[in-house]
């Protein structure tokens, strides 16, 4: 049916017997095919990676990125790096896709993702120029895939989830080749600790929300100024002068209901006549929210806190009544706010009862900067807890928050998935060796595409020397000579520029993390190895504007003007 077709095809002259062109596609599309196509696919693929490799591991450089609107943005994360890049290549873009899957599946590994995929191109790209077809390149590289994921969990030492040393150096190993490197033993216990706050245990282990930890940020100290509240900060101030600062033993009501006089939902006219009336309406507004105050007051609560508004009169009478308020939260730190305290969020004010009042030893007004923020803390057993993270500078800051949360990432996969591998490129070298081995049983074509994944794996280890200033060649020939030898977790030491048992070094990374990188960089690699036809459609002209006349028309339309 095939070849009928396509002898048709053939039999359609792509001209009329009058000459006239027959167009398929709307004019202005572009087309390209069959190997060119995978080659220009290939090279913007490996031009992104080639782009971050730099900033791979702990020696790895940080990349400066301004936007249009001059925005400036310094970090070595993958996935932000390509976020702020605004990278326009379609397969390009697939890069930058992969990057953000693995940043929200196991949040770390981003650059590590990026440079395999590319790796796994060039590679890719050997064997078609030996005239080895796509698709048997793609059937090598998921084979090796799966063969590579069996190892990684083979050779994977169990932990246990709930190990608060091990988890210190999961999250160690995180900041490591962060910016925030000096400061990681600090910062490493107090992301434990959050971790460990928010984890549920359940019947097949434990399960850890990040949305239950609040990170938040604010220029001013230093990073060790960096400090875990066992509840919530708001960045919001208290709403009346009047009302006390601090409530200490706080009873919190958490409001979804405004504490205003509601409009009525149709338009209506009040008709007034004499000024008595007039003083009777405002009496009714002030009473009414005198009883609003009252209902609330009166189930113990002596913190407020509205979602929605409060009029000035409510401000007033909650002031008189020795209430702390604070009004406009965001929904999300509702929600955080009752995990922490144990309250439950009323959205009327009638039903508001004392068992709805949620608990925390501390309600307090601080200066954090120039801005005045509210502490709640001191939650007796909190479901949600906050990092407030300081640092010198803006750019600083928002860098450490980057890097904060690829450690609270790491830490979570280890909890909710307890088995670790070591860094330095132990792992990959190793399965490199032991899929070298596996490819001799193997036949065909497809044997030389497993193993060229074996050599792409082992970009990983190159590229950590290369940044370190080593030597990649002798590196990877005395990596692999350690390995031969049975060392399991021999890597790369960048710090004093040798090989060394990773493992012995407490440079420790999560099973899942490399297991992420393996499967979304073969992944994308597979998909844009079995393009082989792009079809750009022309870019949509805009209209031409009529152009300003030049300065010798002016002067011939003023002289033709102005003869007489």
């Amino acid at each position: 049916m095939g070849d009928e077709l396509m002898a048709a095809m053939e039999a359609i002259p792509v001209v009329t017997e009058s000459g006239q062109p027959i167009l398929i596609l709307k004019e202005g599309t572009s087309r390209t095919r069959g190997r060119d196509a995978l080659r220009a696919n290939i090279m913007a693929a490996r031009i992104i990676a080639e782009m971050i490799r730099t900033s791979l591991g702990p020696r790895g450089m940080d990349k400066m990125l301004v936007d249009s609107l001059g925005d400036v943005t310094i970090t070595n994360d993958g996935a932000t790096i390509l976020k702020e890049m605004d990278v326009q290549h379609p397969a390009a873009k697939m890069m930058v896709e992969i990057a953000k899957a693995t940043d929200n599946e196991v949040g770390d590994g981003t650059t590590s993702v990026v440079v395999l995929a590319g790796e796994l191109l060039a590679r890719a790209q050997d064997l078609l120029d030996l005239n080895i077809h796509p698709s048997v390149i793609v059937e090598g590289y998921e084979a090796a895939a799966s063969k590579a994921l069996e190892i990684l969990r083979e050779i994977a030492v169990k932990v246990s989830p709930d190990d608060k040393e091990m988890l210190k150096k999961i999250a160690k190993t995180s900041m490591s080749t962060k910016s925030v490197a000096e400061s990681k033993e600090f910062l490493a216990d107090l992301v434990v600790d959050a971790v460990l706050q928010v984890a549920e245990k359940t019947e097949e282990g434990y399960r850890v929300d990040l949305d239950d930890i609040k990170v938040e940020k604010k220029a001013g100290e230093d990073i060790t100024a960096t400090k875990l509240i066992q509840g919530i900060a708001l960045d919001k101030e208290v709403v009346h002068p009047g009302m006390p600062k601090t409530v200490k033993e706080a009873k919190i009501a958490l409001l979804n209901c405004p504490l205003e006089i509601e409009k009525t939902e149709i338009d209506a006219k009040i008709r007034i006549e004499t000024p008595e009336q007039i003083r009777a309406f405002l009496e009714e507004e002030t009473r009414m929210l005198r009883e609003m105050v009252d209902k609330i007051v009166n189930t113990g609560a002596n913190v407020v806190i509205c979602q929605k508004g409060i009029d000035d009169m409510a401000q007033h009478f909650l002031a008189k009544r020795g209430v702390l308020a604070v009004r406009r939260v965001k929904e999300s730190d509702m929600r955080k706010l009752a995990k922490a305290t144990g309250a439950r969020i009323v959205t009327n004010i009638d039903d508001l009862r004392s068992e709805d009042l949620g608990y925390a030893k501390l309600v307090e007004e601080r200066k954090v900067g120039e801005d005045k923020w509210v502490f709640i803390e001191g939650c007796k057993n909190p479901r949600s807890v906050t990092l407030l993270i300081r640092g010198g500078a803006d750019k600083v800051v928002e860098e450490a928050e980057r890097s904060v949360h690829d450690a609270l990432c790491v830490v979570r996969d280890v909890v909710q998935n307890p088995a670790v591998v070591a860094g330095g490129g132990a792992p990959e070298t190793e399965v490199a060796l032991r899929i070298r081995k596996w490819a001799e049983g193997l036949s065909g074509k497809e044997q030389l595409a497993v193993l060229k994944f074996a050599e792409a794996i082992e970009i990983v280890p190159t590229v950590l020397s290369e940044n370190a200033g080593l030597e990649p060649i002798d590196t990877m020939v005395e990596l692999r000579a350690s390995h031969e030898k049975g060392n399991l977790w021999a890597g790369v030491d960048v710090f004093n520029g040798k090989i060394a048992d990773m493992y012995e070094l407490e440079v420790l990374e999560p099973l899942a993390v490399k297991e992420q990188i393996i499967k979304s960089a073969v992944e994308a690699a597979s998909t844009i190895l079995r393009i082989d036809d792009i079809i750009a459609a022309g870019k949509i002209k805009e209209e031409e504007k009529p152009s300003k006349p030049s300065e010798k028309e002016e002067e011939e339309s003023f002289s033709s003007s102005s003869s007489f």
